[in-house]
């Protein structure tokens, strides 16, 4: 049974082998040499040719058999096979063994495995008849080809899927997005097993498919992103031309629709309210306003302008590229006491456009914006930014040497009061007055300590401190002439005795710390005690440098071993400057060659000495003497005051009694009592017994005005510049000013004595209000009513 089945699978191939004359081919071959064995000599046969005795059926195949007996695939037979069996049948090749078989006595092949074409579509294998006795050949091996032939068993396959495109939105209809391509690995030149139809199961009515080529396109018109974004697309492969029957295999399209600027951006209000402090440092954010944009990416970038209103000189406006936010700054400071209010319009645009969309357009909106300014208690402000002054350094102290002005700039208009930023002035050289902002010196000057100082000086509100406004002030000190020139350094020269006359012995250089506008020159000559000096001589190099000369020859150690020699150097400013500089000149001994040998005179010794009995006695009276200083130091030390009890010397008092008051009533010492009584007359009073006060009182020079003018300021700075140098001068108050308070002054009397305006009793009735602590003080003072209370 299995080869008959085997047979009418074949029975539609015997058309071919009867075109190809396969079946009973006849081949021709020629035997070899044949030896005539009973004689020695061989004999060679004439060659003749023969037919070739292979017959076989044309192999072919079908694949996928799943039968469960061998497939028969064809047979090999030989005219020389007389079917007597001594004929035996061999198989090699591909598969020979493996995938295929032969019977050895009939030649018949089978197929022992499932053959699949889409694996191998043919097989090459080589055939030969042998005798089965012998196992000689009997024809030649030959070779044939068994070919698989193919079935539909395999379904179309998309090896690139899934997929994924994209295609802009509004696209018109039939825009190309992709090309799919499924693969059929059956055999396409047989039948239509491999021929593939493409259809679309799902995305309709979206999208469509080519049949034969796969390409997807676009099915409608207007397709809005920001309706709807992805679409997921279902494509089918068929082969067999789509015919029922045949296979199919699917894949999926992920299809995006990518963004165009079809959306014009709107601000969701047109009206927007903002406050912002009129203290707003600028670049400083006021607010965001935002148009929206449906749109996505480069189509909704957003560019905000300001095209109109009161505020476009002031404020400004940026894009923030992280959200397209449009971000208001202040650009130049806000004032309220200037302008309370501004009104921005704003407009925010699309900088990218496309031109077929333009019709949806405009791609513009604009909104307004008022912004209010809030009043804050701002510091006082200087009139000038930075101030440069020139002082020079022989000011007298108390100069006023600029005057500086502050005002508060709100409305309110607060007094300020000035003063100087001590971390800026350590040295504390300057003084500026509290109320007119007077800048004066509170120290002397010196240019060659200090060239340059660099102060603040504060303004502060009256009635809210913690507003402070600062100003530097930037003072230069410019150069007086006020210091003469000295040596550079400590000048003593040696000298031979054998020096000559007119030889040089030295060069002295002095120097200036002035620093005259003309440069500096200095002049030297020898002092007019020794102008006259018969031993040396000076010469001015005019180059600031001077040289000393010998006068003469001759000079002997013995003689006068050290000279000393003034000279006076002096400058070139105005008023002029000079100092006496001193030469010491030490004659020394020296070679021929002029080598110091020595510079010290012989030293002087006694032609006597002292004998033992001289010193013995010399040191007896040392002794006696020390004896006598430690008894007479002995003797105080045991001297003792008669011992006495007193409370406040008693050591087990613990309250420390002070009663050394400076200042006040009791003090009578410390001031001139009648100075207070008269300030217009001059009293001599009584001075302090332990030391007498140098700074007199101020009262006498003090004219009786409410306002304090320069020239009280100049003499208060002097004398307490006196005071603060004066390292012998007491820790007692030795200035009094009594001219802030009384008659004549602003702030009148603060003494209640004449307070009242009339003759009536001062009430104290409002120390009842005044809390648990005054109630003493109310019990005192106030009135009682009819019922006994107070």
């Amino acid at each position: 049974m299995s080869w008959k089945r085997s047979y009418h699978r074949h029975c539609t191939l015997v058309y071919y082998m009867v075109l190809l004359d396969l079946t009973n081919a006849v081949f021709e071959f020629s035997h070899p040499l044949i030896r005539d064995s009973g004689n020695s000599q061989s004999r060679q046969l004439s060659h003749h040719r023969l037919k070739r005795s292979w017959v076989w059926n044309q192999f072919f195949v079908l694949e996928e058999y799943t039968g469960t007996e061998p497939l028969y695939v064809g047979k090999l037979h030989s005219d020389m096979d007389k079917g007597e069996g001594l004929i035996k049948y061999i198989l090699s090749g591909d598969g020979a063994g493996t995938m295929f078989t032969i019977e050895d006595a009939t030649g018949d092949i089978h197929a022992i495995q499932r053959l699949d074409r889409e694996e191998r579509a043919q097989y090459t294998l080589r055939a030969q008849a042998l005798d089965r006795r012998t196992s000689r050949a009997m024809e030649p091996e030959s070779e044939f080809i068994i070919k698989i032939q193919d079935i539909n068993d395999n379904e179309p396959k998309f090896l690139d899927g899934p997929y994924t495109a994209s295609v802009p939105e509004m696209s018109p209809v039939g825009t190309s997005i992709i090309q799919v391509s499924a693969t059929d690995a059956d055999d396409p030149t047989y039948g239509s097993s491999a021929r593939v139809v493409y259809s679309i199961s799902q995305g309709q009515p979206y999208f469509s498919v080519d049949s034969k080529t796969g390409i997807i396109r676009t099915a409608l018109t207007n397709m809005d992103r920001e309706s709807r974004e992805y679409y997921e697309v279902i494509i089918q492969a068929k082969d067999m031309g789509g015919q029922l029957g045949g296979l199919a295999g699917t894949t999926t399209v992920n299809i995006t629709l990518s963004d165009v600027n079809d959306n014009p951006p709107r601000f969701p209000q047109k009206h927007y309210q903002m406050t912002v402090l009129e203290s707003l440092p600028i670049n400083s954010t006021v607010g965001r306003v935002l148009a929206m944009d449906l749109d996505e990416g480069a189509n909704a970038e957003m560019k905000y302008s300001i095209i109109d209103g009161d505020g476009f000189e002031v404020f400004d406006i940026v894009t923030d590229p992280s959200n397209q936010v449009g971000v208001i700054t202040v650009k130049k400071p806000l004032d309220f006491e200037t302008k309370k209010s501004y009104t921005l319009k704003i407009e925010g645009s699309n900088p990218y456009l496309e031109i077929r969309f333009l019709n949806l357009g405009p791609f513009r909106d604009t909104t307004s914006v008022h912004i209010t300014v809030e009043d804050v208690d701002e510091p006082p402000l200087f009139e000038s930014s930075f101030y440069f002054v020139e002082v020079s350094e022989n000011v007298d102290i108390g100069t006023t040497i600029q005057i500086v002005s502050a005002k508060d700039p709100d409305a309110t208009n607060n007094s300020v009061r000035y003063s100087i930023d001590r971390n800026s002035d350590p040295g504390r050289y300057f003084y500026v007055d509290v109320t007119t902002g007077a800048l004066m010196t509170a120290r002397p000057l010196d240019r060659e300590e200090v060239s340059w100082h660099n102060i603040t000086i504060l303004a502060i509100e009256i009635n809210n401190p913690t507003q402070i406004g600062g100003v530097p002030v930037t003072i230069k000190v410019l150069d007086v002439n006020d210091n003469a020139p000295t040596f550079t350094t400590f000048y003593e020269t040696l000298m031979c005795e054998n020096a000559k006359a007119d030889q040089l012995i030295q060069t002295v250089s002095a120097v200036d710390q002035d620093d005259p506008q003309e440069g500096q020159h200095i002049s030297y000559s020898l002092a007019p005690d020794a102008a006259n000096n018969p031993n040396f001589t000076l010469r001015d190099n005019q180059d600031n440098t001077a040289w000393i000369l010998t006068r003469r020859s001759g000079f002997k150690q013995s003689e006068q071993s050290t000279f000393y020699l003034p000279l006076l150097i002096s400058d070139n400013g105005h008023p002029r400057l000079s100092s006496t500089g001193t030469l010491t000149i030490q004659v020394c001994s020296c070679d021929e060659d002029g080598d110091i040998m020595s510079c010290n005179a012989e030293p002087y010794t006694l032609p006597i000495s002292l004998s033992r009995g001289a010193l013995i006695a010399i040191l007896a009276c040392i002794l006696v003497l020390l004896v006598l200083v430690l008894l007479i130091l002995s003797m105080r030390r045991h001297r003792k005051q008669p011992y006495t009890i007193d409370e406040e010397d008693n050591v087990h008092e613990n309250i420390v009694r002070y009663d050394d008051e400076g200042g006040g009533e009791e003090d009578t010492e410390a001031f001139d009592i009648a100075a207070l009584w008269n300030p217009r007359e001059t009293h001599v009073g009584k001075t302090r017994q332990d030391m007498k006060p140098e700074i007199e009182s101020l009262s006498r020079y003090v004219t009786q005005t409410c306002r304090m003018d320069n020239n009280v300021h100049s003499y208060m700075l002097a004398k307490l510049y006196e005071a603060d140098t004066d390292v012998c001068a007491p820790p007692f108050d030795s200035l009094q000013t009594y001219m802030f308070e009384g008659e004549g002054s602003v702030a009148q009397s603060l003494s209640s004595l004449q307070s009242l305006s009339t003759d009536s009793e001062q009430s104290y009735d409002y120390l009842t209000d005044w809390g648990p602590r005054f109630k003493k003080l109310a019990e005192m003072y106030g009135t009682k009513d009819n019922n006994g209370s107070l």
